[in-house]
């Protein structure tokens, strides 16, 4: 399995405060997420080729994350997580040392109503309050499916254009949100 697209899932159903079990992954892969999850207070359960995340969103803590490279906590989250310190009241701090200036989807998550300001390369964002659909525009791979996560917890309707980035690093991502419960479909102009 995809430890992106495995921690991506993870991190949607934390933040829509749902319960998935995500099969077919090496958890150990993911151990840098599984630390900060569980030091924020989700309720997580790894076996040796599955994760289950339990609903847990309302007594989430804020957290700190640096990421770095393999076995550290990975860039290609770090636009996720950025979604996830949305959600939890009170300061999280994402800091990127692994790319520095990856934080293109911070003006499109302020659109939805995220309070997030950027001091070089680290995202400092104040959680817990409300998110409202908009229009907003995919920059690349991993900004679209944090935007996508987004708009699973905006009110009213979230418009993600230039999603086609989304394709090189996630099959069948909106069926795969469908399956579980999300209200998503892919328009083609």
């Amino acid at each position: 399995g995809d430890r992106i697209e495995a921690g991506t899932f993870l991190i949607a159903s934390i933040i829509t405060n749902g319960h998935v079990s995500i099969h077919g992954c090496n958890p150990q892969h993911l151990g840098s997420l599984i630390h900060v999850m569980e030091n924020a207070c989700a309720k997580i359960k790894v076996d040796n080729t599955s994760i289950e995340a339990f609903p847990c969103l309302n007594q989430l803590k804020p957290f700190e994350i640096t990421t770095l490279p393999y076995p550290g906590f990975p860039t290609d989250l770090q636009a996720q997580m950025c979604v996830l310190a949305a959600c939890i009241p009170n300061l999280s701090l994402i800091t990127d040392r692994v790319y520095p200036q990856r934080f293109m989807h911070v003006a499109e998550l302020q659109r939805l109503g995220t309070n997030i300001t950027l001091e070089g390369n680290t995202a400092i964002i104040q959680g817990g309050h409300a998110l409202s659909g908009a229009d907003v525009m995919a920059s690349d791979l991993r900004a679209s499916a944090a935007l996508y996560l987004a708009g699973l917890i905006s009110q009213g309707e979230t418009h993600v254009h230039r999603i086609y980035h989304l394709d090189r690093g996630y099959e069948n991502f909106e069926s795969k949100l469908e399956q579980l419960g999300a209200k998503v479909r892919r328009i083609h102009d």
